[in-house]
């Protein structure tokens, strides 16, 4: 039987081990590479989908989605849309039946409609701040939701880094498909749980750090 608290601390995060994404990256910089990628994962049921965005520091400036990040189980592609643009084929897929799980999709999908009129909403998408209520989960954060299911923690170092940069650090790499993948691993594990039904909620007391 596991047992899956409804909530998790600030603190207690903070005290868990790092977990990065240990597959395959590929940084995904012209229309031929991003066939050849999507050709891939039209081959899977089910992946996990960010977006990452260049910061704005001064007020009124605001940047376009710099990075679309799809990953499978072990293997994430990250799209440059700052050099891609959004190609109809990537719109397409976005669009179809493969199985796509993100968080805080609301903010992901208002980002892509400004490289493009298409909506990316008449696919197949689950929302994991939507899913995860139903396992008595009542937190909204990917990090906190991962920490919460596997007890490890998602660094967040490098989310206000420049996404638009030259060539991606490593870390950069590595930030981006950790949080994609991350999707897709909370959501299986979730679905594995509700098919057998071997779980039970244990509520925590409020405490002023949660």
């Amino acid at each position: 039987m596991v047992v899956l608290q409804n909530k998790i601390s600030k603190q207690s995060v903070a005290a868990l081990p790092k977990v990065n994404f240990e597959g395959r990256i590929f940084v995904v910089n012209t229309e031929a590479e991003a066939r050849k990628a999507i050709s891939y994962l039209n081959t899977h049921s089910i992946v996990g989908v960010d977006t990452e965005t260049r910061p704005s520091f001064k007020k009124g400036t605001t940047h376009k989605v710099a990075l679309l990040q799809i990953s499978t189980h072990d293997t994430c592609f990250l799209f440059r849309l700052n050099r891609l643009g959004l190609p109809d084929f990537l719109e397409e897929f976005l669009q179809n039946d493969v199985l796509k799980v993100g968080l805080s999709l609301k903010d992901d999908f208002a980002m892509l409609r400004k490289r493009n009129t298409k909506d990316p909403r008449s696919g197949n998408w689950v929302e994991l701040q939507d899913y995860v209520p139903r396992f008595g989960i009542e937190e909204k954060s990917l990090q906190k939701i991962y920490a919460l299911l596997f007890g490890k923690k998602i660094s967040k170092s490098q989310r206000l880094s420049n996404w638009e940069a030259e060539v991606l650090t490593e870390a950069q790499q590595l930030y981006a498909a950790t949080d994609a993948w991350a999707c897709v691993e909370i959501y299986n594990y979730l679905d594995d749980l509700r098919s057998t039904g071997g779980y039970e909620i244990v509520k925590v007391v409020e405490t002023e750090n949660n």
